[in-house]
């Protein structure tokens, strides 16, 4: 599908990679992996033609459509969120325009047996065909799987885009590149933005894409559950193997294990050799032999052993001072956006050395309980600190509120104390910005390297309850096995909002999941909350199953309620019939007009007959989508 031929791209002189060579088949799923700042990005930007490379070429196959999930995203204002998914299907949308045109003028005309008539009807033919080839009657029901398998709820398809935030913008860009009809997916950061559940259908639509896929990502599971395929760049090379993530290092391991061996074995060799030519050279008569070694050494082809970069940030958390035993306490708290409750007379109680994750779908109340326990945001109820409580808050976007006319080193100055201006550059160094580094300017930093420099911000400030919000995002692999290290030796209390299961395990000791407005305890880590929701999902389907097996009774105060439910079954198994009863006609009609076009239409008033089961067909299926939705909400 893709052939990488020799690729080299250069920045200042440096080469990010130097003549790197591949190829993409039907069927890979690459996880494309590596340090911040080794190329990922820019090399997805070349897959997609953003820009030409130094030298080399990357040749495509006709007829190959490839879609790139930016990092950076531009809407269009003024669509729903339907409308912009839609836009996924441009021909399907431009030949309904022309179905519409067609269907308006033969309902216009008069003249039956003219040429231009006739054509109409040709033209209605083929377009209805091509319409159908391209799954016109199933495109908006596949939008609306896709949208509620992203994390949006019907009520959500008709709201404005501009109503909703950069990483719900960024689920309405991966919708609508999942239901293009793309040969080459390339995704950077596709879980950024995705809460648990979201990532888990993801996962499972991935599994059975049968395209080639590319993605950036530093979420290992992710890696593993998806990808087929690992390509990592490291200084300037490619190294691929047909392996996921967490198998590929293991493989990795084992390559270079034997390289070393076999470059220990060859020095062994090269050593003897050596030495027998010095002890050949003293010798005129085995002058010519030693030549003769001399020359197979030259030849010789020296074994290398691939080179790593292990360099990664060294982070630690110090507690300021020891708090109370009770950190926080929140009682009877709401928090209202307008109309819109997203917080409900929370009660919580965090204790000192507590280790707590907040899951939960986006838009749920996490960030904002997050804002609300720093001060933030305003609320109704209470909030009360305990004894020498002081909090460290790392935000969702923190790296965004970074000046970018700074540079890093001014940064960390100017943020810095009396007592830690000193050592400033020390922390800097730890966070792997050395010599020249710390006078780079943010604002041409990677969204990684702005990670890692907010994090060291953060340090200059003393507390001993640390808030993160998705700290994760945008560091690479290394750097966030470090923070994770880095977390699980805090002595002090740790509240995380995070949807990175594979960084959540073994972290934390309590999940609270958010959920309308509501929020529900679970004591254990994130695979004990995962095993749960599970076990409370399949209850919810066996308690279901038993009651349609049992077809008990109705209690008195739910007659009228079933009473209901019944009358809604039976109506829209009545208009069921009627659309297909319709459909039958319009199709036998159809079929009509192909084999006797003049006799079908000679038939007395045939065109307003034709339109009237059309457009009662139309009435048909507003009325069912209606009836449909209510019963949905109704057996919820």
């Amino acid at each position: 599908m893709l052939n990488i031929h020799n690729l080299s791209v250069s920045f200042g002189g440096e080469y990010l990679f130097k003549e790197i060579a591949f190829r993409l088949n039907a069927g890979d799923r690459v996880g494309l992996i590596g340090k911040n700042g080794a190329g990922k990005s820019t090399l997805l930007k070349l897959l997609a033609k953003d820009f030409d490379p130094d030298s080399g070429a990357i040749a495509k196959e006709k007829g190959v459509n490839i879609g790139f999930l930016r990092q950076d995203i531009d809407f269009e204002q003024g669509k729903t969120v339907l409308e912009e998914a839609y836009q996924a299907f441009k021909e399907i949308k431009d030949l309904e325009k022309q179905l519409e045109d067609i269907n308006h003028q033969l309902a216009e005309r008069t003249d039956y047996e003219s040429e231009a008539y006739n054509q109409l009807m040709i033209d209605l033919t083929e377009v209805t065909h091509r319409y159908e080839i391209l799954g016109g009657y199933n495109y908006q029901g596949d939008t609306e799987k896709v949208l509620q398998g992203l994390g949006f709820k019907r009520e959500d398809f008709t709201k404005l885009t501009d109503t909703f935030s950069g990483g719900w913008r960024m689920r309405i860009e991966l919708a609508k590149l999942l239901l293009e009809d793309n040969q080459v997916l390339l995704l950077d950061e596709p879980t950024n933005h995705l809460d648990i559940e979201s990532i888990i259908w993801l996962e499972q639509f991935l599994k059975n894409y049968s395209g080639a896929i590319v993605i950036v990502s530093h979420d290992k599971m992710f890696l593993d559950n998806v990808t087929n395929r690992t390509i990592e760049i490291s200084l300037g090379r490619i190294y691929d193997y047909n392996k996921p993530y967490t198998k590929y290092l293991q493989l990795r391991e084992e390559i270079k294990e034997q390289q070393v061996n076999a470059q220990k074995n060859q020095e062994k060799q090269i050593q003897q050799t050596e030495r027998l030519i010095e002890k050949f050279r003293a010798k005129a008569s085995k002058a010519s032999m030693a030549q003769s070694l001399i020359k197979k050494l030259d030849k010789l082809d020296r074994i290398e052993v691939d080179e790593d970069d292990h360099s990664v940030m060294n982070l630690r958390f110090p507690v300021s001072v020891n708090p109370g035993k009770v950190v926080l306490t929140l009682e009877n708290l709401t928090k209202n956006y307008g109309p819109k409750n997203v917080l409900s007379n929370i009660d919580l109680l965090v204790e000192r050395g507590s280790k707590t994750a907040f899951v939960g779908q986006n838009g749920q109340g996490k960030t904002t309980l997050a804002k609300v326990i720093v001060g933030e945001v305003d609320y109704e109820g209470k909030v009360k600190a305990g004894h020498n409580v002081q909090i460290g808050y790392f935000a969702q976007n923190q790296a965004e509120y970074l000046n970018g006319d700074k540079t890093v080193l001014d940064t960390m100055i100017d943020a810095a104390n009396e007592g830690n201006r000193s050592k400033v550059r020390d922390i800097l160094g730890s966070f792997l910005f050395r010599g020249d580094d710390v006078e780079k300017y943010v604002k041409v930093l990677s969204g990684g390297e702005r990670n890692r420099l907010a994090l060291a911000k953060l340090l200059l400030q003393p507390f001993n309850v640390l808030i993160m919000d998705e700290p994760t995002n945008h560091l690479d692999i290394k750097s966030k096995n470090v923070l994770k290290q880095a977390l699980e030796n805090f002595e002090g209390t740790l509240i995380l909002v995070s949807h990175d299961r594979d960084f959540l395990q073994g972290l934390t000791n309590k999940v609270y999941e958010f959920k309308e407005g509501s929020i529900k305890e679970y004591l254990g880590d994130i695979d004990f909350y995962l095993e749960q929701r599970q076990a409370e999902d399949f209850r919810k389907i066996e308690k279901g199953d038993k009651k349609k097996a049992q077809k008990s009774e109705p209690k008195k105060n739910d007659y009228q309620a079933q009473k209901k439910l019944k009358s809604l079954k039976n109506k829209l198994s009545a208009i069921e019939k009627k659309i297909a009863n319709l459909e039958k006609d319009i199709a036998s009609i159809d079929h009509e007009l192909l084999l006797n076009y003049d006799a079908t239409v000679a038939k007395p008033n045939f065109f307003d007959d034709y339109q009237g089961k059309k457009d009662e067909l139309g009435q048909l299926m507003e009325n069912w989508e209606k009836l449909s939705t209510e019963l949905e909400s109704m057996e919820v």
